[in-house]
């Protein structure tokens, strides 16, 4: 059942994808003209142009994005973490793979800050959890790229876990617990992108987890007035991320993974 919902997640998304609609609403226009309903294919292609233009200029990602990202305050209290739990998805496995060193993508930030918290408290243990996030398998894993980043970083092998099978949240919370001793006590340090950890927090709580620290980073969403300018690209890829997010917080929510669409519970306790 999980393989199917893995499979099945990855496949819908390849044709839910936003970018995807303008490409489809020139196709319709095109169609239309070649049947020779030329009214129909001016006001398709107009459509097209319109959502092309709007796309490319406005950061409409924000609209998706900053419920997200505002749930958690940024830079939380923390004291006497029992461990620190890094979730996978800021690692390259593609590029590592190439390279056979360790890259990371946009979400690399999740390393960074994971690894600056786990000197800032030796004691914590720093756990890991993630595998590929793709449908096709590489030499080298998410968790061997974590690996070679935290022990560049000068991190004690004696403190390290890394969760090996998980392939999206539910797994991270589900895995990560029947390899870590006290996961009912804590306190957990959580580090994700912001735009995930409203869905982390409630897959950790709905699994067990209980004295999460969410500790929020990657923010993607910003003053909107500030970013509208042309950056097709770098729009596209913000307002993808948005809408990927909710769809999984519903798929998520509709499959029985988390309770509620939004952990409102007692999170330190």
């Amino acid at each position: 059942m999980d393989n199917l919902f893995f499979i099945a997640a990855k496949t819908f998304w390849f044709f839910a994808r936003p970018e995807n609609v303008p490409l489809i609403v020139f196709i319709l226009g095109f169609l239309a003209l070649i049947r020779g309903h030329k009214r129909g294919a001016l006001w398709f292609n107009g459509l097209g142009l319109l959502l092309y233009g709007g796309i490319a200029l406005l950061p409409l990602g924000d609209i998706f994005l900053r419920p997200l990202e505002t749930r958690f305050a940024a830079n939380p209290k923390i004291t006497d973490p029992a461990g620190i739990i890094i979730l996978g998805g800021g690692e390259d496995e593609t590029q590592s793979d190439f390279s056979r060193m360790a890259n990371v993508n946009d979400a690399g930030e999740r390393f960074l800050l994971g690894m600056a918290l786990a000197r800032q408290y030796p004691q914590s243990k720093v756990i890991f959890t993630g595998d590929t996030l793709s449908l096709t398998q590489h030499s080298i894993s998410s968790a061997d790229v974590a690996r070679m980043l935290f022990t560049q970083s000068g991190i004690a092998p004696n403190r390290m876990i890394f969760e090996r099978k998980s392939r999206n949240t539910a797994e991270n919370a589900a895995l990560t617990a029947k390899l870590v001793e006290g996961y009912e006590t804590g306190p957990w340090v959580l580090v994700t992108s912001a735009f995930h950890m409203p869905r982390s927090v409630a897959v950790f709580c709905h699994a067990g987890w209980r004295n999460i620290v969410p500790y929020p980073v990657d923010f993607r969403s910003g003053h909107s007035l500030d970013r509208v300018k042309w950056d097709f690209a770098g729009h596209m890829d913000e307002l993808n991320t948005g809408v990927r997010e909710w769809i999984r917080l519903v798929a998520y929510r509709l499959s029985g993974r988390l309770g509620q669409l939004f952990f409102t519970g007692v999170l330190n306790a």
